[in-house]
């Protein structure tokens, strides 16, 4: 009789690592590593060797990066779609990239089960088993962290030391990371004390502000249809891009959050995320639609910013919904084309000036100066008809107090 096959979303992180022997001292099934490049900014080719010895029997090594870019990343500017403030959805839309491909090698593998990494805890296993839901409703998937005895990140570490495994973390330097061609986090260790300031040493990305230059540089960055497709007057492609921005922006220190976020689970987490090329985007992007988006557009498009922020944070981006709001924004970015300028110093993104052939601001009109295009006399009538509900309310109330 066959084997079992499991498919493992494959990291070589401590999690995953351990997981192989662990599949095969359980299940008694082959194990199927699947490495997801998403730009990590890390040598993939000894993850090789590494599998092997953890008992793989097939290591994938795929890159999707560019998918990943174009898909994923491209859509959720367009959106503006940033969760409760401050986070850029670095892990969330990485995700469901992932989760696609690890369904067509299950497929073609003839997997009985796909296995992730993710803890109980965490959001990322919500957003791995909706998405292969959508892609492969019966697939079995497994989840080691819900069902074995293993409690903590030093009995996980303890467990690969029995076993012979190297793990690239230690007791002492203990943040849970995840990193890819978009962002940095990092979770755990003293960081679960809200009360601890971050430390400088934590920053892999970024510059620590003290570190940054004392001049402050300029970016110009070109978007088609809200889509960046030029830094500095350079054409670029999308990966090319970002790793552009991330390099100019990490000099300067920027795109460093540190939050207390709502995770799906019910509990409030803390984390930190570099974010340079990110950061900067979104800020292009922001400047750039409040010259070409109109007044109803641009304040609509808030509310559906959040929905969509919610929907990729909570894993449902191969959903009707997230289809549906995506038409819509792409509706919305048919004039965002155009140059924005920004200033970045010590941690800080300035605006320093934007130029479309499709902004709506009309000097002529906005001007203090003498015009002869906006009569001003317009207004009082204008203020009279905007304010009859109020002042029909006042006299009702004059009235009823005598």
């Amino acid at each position: 009789m066959a084997k079992m096959k499991v498919v493992l979303a494959y990291s070589g992180g401590l999690d995953t690592t351990i997981i192989i022997p662990w599949l095969k001292e359980n299940y008694d099934c082959e194990v199927i590593a699947v490495a997801a490049d998403v730009g990590q900014g890390e040598e993939l080719a000894p993850l090789k060797e590494k599998a092997a010895k953890s008992g793989a029997e097939k290591l994938y090594i795929e890159d999707l990066t560019e998918e990943f870019v174009t898909d994923c990343i491209f859509p959720t500017i367009k959106a503006g779609a940033v969760y409760e403030g401050k986070y850029l959805l670095g892990t969330s839309f990485a995700r469901p990239v992932i989760a696609k491909r690890l369904v067509e090698i299950a497929k073609k593998e003839k997997a009985d089960a796909i296995c992730h990494g993710c803890t109980g805890k965490g959001n990322d296993q919500v957003r791995f088993e909706l998405s292969i839901k959508a892609l492969a409703p019966d697939m079995k998937i497994i989840a080691p962290w819900r069902i074995w005895d293993i409690k903590s990140r030093d009995e996980e570490i303890d467990y690969a030391v029995a076993h012979g495994l190297d793990v690239p973390v230690t007791k002492a330097h203990n943040y849970s990371m995840d990193r890819n061609l978009w962002h940095l986090s990092h979770e755990g260790s003293d960081l679960e004390d809200p009360a601890n300031e971050p430390k400088d040493e934590m920053l892999l990305i970024s510059k620590p502000v003290k570190d940054t230059p004392d001049a402050p540089e300029y970016v110009s960055i070109d978007w088609v249809k809200g889509v960046p497709v030029a830094v500095n007057g350079k054409k670029l492609a999308p990966v090319a891009l970002i790793e552009t921005l991330n390099e100019i922006g990490a000099r300067h220190g920027v795109g460093v959050d540190d939050m207390v976020e709502n995770r799906l689970v019910g509990m409030k987490s803390r984390g930190v995320y570099e974010n340079p090329a990110g950061s900067i985007l979104y800020a292009a992007h922001k400047n750039l639609e409040e010259i070409t988006l109109d007044r109803d557009t641009a304040h609509f498009k808030e509310h559906v910013a959040l929905k969509f922020a919610d929907l990729v944070y909570d894993g449902k981006w191969y959903t009707p919904l997230r289809e549906a709001l995506s038409a819509f924004v792409d509706s919305t970015q048919e004039y965002v084309t155009g140059n924005v300028k920004l200033k970045l110093f010590k941690g800080k993104i300035t605006p320093a000036g934007m130029t479309s052939p499709y902004s709506l601001y009309d000097e002529d009109i906005a001007t203090f100066g003498a015009d002869e295009v906006y009569d001003q006399k317009d207004s009082a009538g204008f203020i009279n008809l905007f304010g009859l509900p109020l002042k029909v309310r006042a006299k009702m109330l004059e009235k009823n107090k005598k």
